[in-house]
């Protein structure tokens, strides 16, 4: 895997984490042939079959149903049953970024837990434009590979669209090539 590759798969999945889609990011992906058929031959196949709106209209249902209403993408929610979020430096997701010099302003976004998803794999774009090989390892083995790998596989069984469906299996797959990838040059480094 190469450095730009790296961090646009990251920049992808931040986005997509974020919040609902909305008309460019349908048209964006539309017009994207090499992402949707990354993403999966069912996903090709939905956006040949379905008009834009009704792409639209039921990719938000799905993200609202799966990250809203019926659980939080967020590592400390699904880590810990108690449903709460740790705040500054108690954060161990907090902590590393601070660690790493990653600043985060959680009054700039919408999201309200540093350790959401979107962030997470927003942090790991950073390191990868940064070129940081041994934080990137470290957060994903010691984060992002020790929960969201069980997150996505649960989450595939609530996903209506193919969409999501294919998107929980790609980010399994691409954070499992990834952690391979990040141990091969922790390894030699290493030596």
């Amino acid at each position: 895997m190469n450095k730009e590759y790296r961090v646009y798969i990251y920049a992808f999945l931040s986005r997509t984490m974020t919040n609902n889609a909305d008309k460019r990011f349908i048209s964006d992906l539309r017009q994207n042939s090499e992402l949707l058929e990354l993403l999966g031959e069912n996903t090709v196949q939905y956006f040949k079959e379905k008009e834009d709106t009704t792409i639209l209209d039921e990719l938000n249902e799905d993200f609202s149903s799966m990250f809203v209403i019926n659980t939080q993408a967020v590592e400390s929610f699904v880590l810990d049953a108690k449903n709460e979020t740790l705040v500054g430096l108690q954060n161990p997701v907090m902590n590393f970024y601070f660690r790493h010099g990653f600043e985060l302003n959680m009054d700039q976004t919408e999201l309200m837990a540093p350790d959401h998803l979107s962030i997470e794999f927003a942090f790991m774009q950073t390191l990868i434009f940064r070129d940081e090989k041994r934080p990137q390892y470290d957060f994903l083995q010691e984060h992002l590979f020790n929960w969201v790998v069980p997150y996505m596989i649960g989450m595939k069984s609530m996903a209506s669209t193919p969409y999501y469906q294919d998107l929980c299996d790609f980010i399994v797959e691409f954070l499992v090539a990834d952690f391979e990838y990040c141990s091969s040059f922790v390894e030699s480094a290493n030596e």
